[in-house]
């Protein structure tokens, strides 16, 4: 795992460096802010790259943009004081691949960076949730009929009932490897039909997928 961090804090990031060196994970540049990151990226291409969000003269949502429109294999995580719903929702949208507060652990952070290699997403407690009621949340449709009925046809049409169980699982928080023990299935074969869902869905990682799951009508709040 070759990482990258960018943060406006010295202090906090050499901390991070440190803790994430001292349990093997390579960090192989830092970035003091948005506009750095995306040159830097450009040049050494992190397979991961931490990302503060409020940073001066560029935003780490700015960055996230301008990554992901060039090198959109590069997985986004955002590592944020920021707990504000457009935030989220935002660098959501974006294609980050994970949202984490920093008062997480140090623990907890290394199992979600593990969890990312193997195509989880890592998100601080609540997150989730307040993903489903925000994209599951039915709102004024100012569109014609038409319009509507083809964005919403794609979605609804395209997933196999396989695929429906294992996006309904995966939407509710279950990980690939418990939802393969519901469904009788291996790890490595969900991780199959996730990346086949993905790629029907028209989305870019399993973050959005909750997401577009929770638009569909596929989960419950709670």
């Amino acid at each position: 795992m070759k990482l990258m961090l960018v943060d406006d804090h010295p202090l906090f990031m050499e901390g991070l460096k440190y803790l994430l060196e001292t349990h093997g994970i390579s960090v192989v540049g830092t970035a003091g802010n948005g506009k750095e990151a995306f040159y830097k990226a450009k040049r050494i291409h992190p397979d991961i790259i931490l990302m503060d969000i409020r940073m001066p003269e560029c935003s780490g949502i700015d960055a996230l943009k301008l990554i992901k429109a060039e090198m959109p294999d590069i997985k986004v995580v955002m590592l944020t004081t920021s707990d504000e719903d457009d935030d989220l929702f935002e660098t959501i949208k974006c294609g980050a691949s994970g949202y984490l507060l920093k008062n997480i652990s140090a623990g907890q952070l290394m199992n979600m960076l593990s969890d990312l290699e193997n195509d989880g997403v890592p998100l601080s407690p609540g997150i989730a949730a307040r993903l489903l009621k925000e994209f599951g949340q039915d709102r004024p449709n100012t569109e014609k009929p038409e319009t509507a009925a083809q964005n919403e046809q794609p979605e609804n049409c395209t997933l196999t009932q396989r695929q429906t169980e294992i996006l309904k699982m995966v939407a509710g928080g279950l990980t690939y490897k418990k939802v393969g023990e519901n469904l009788g299935l291996s790890e490595r074969t969900v991780k199959y039909h996730m990346g086949r869902i993905i790629e029907l869905l028209h989305v870019e990682n399993r973050a959005q997928v909750i997401a577009c799951a929770a638009k569909m009508g596929m989960t419950e709040e709670k």
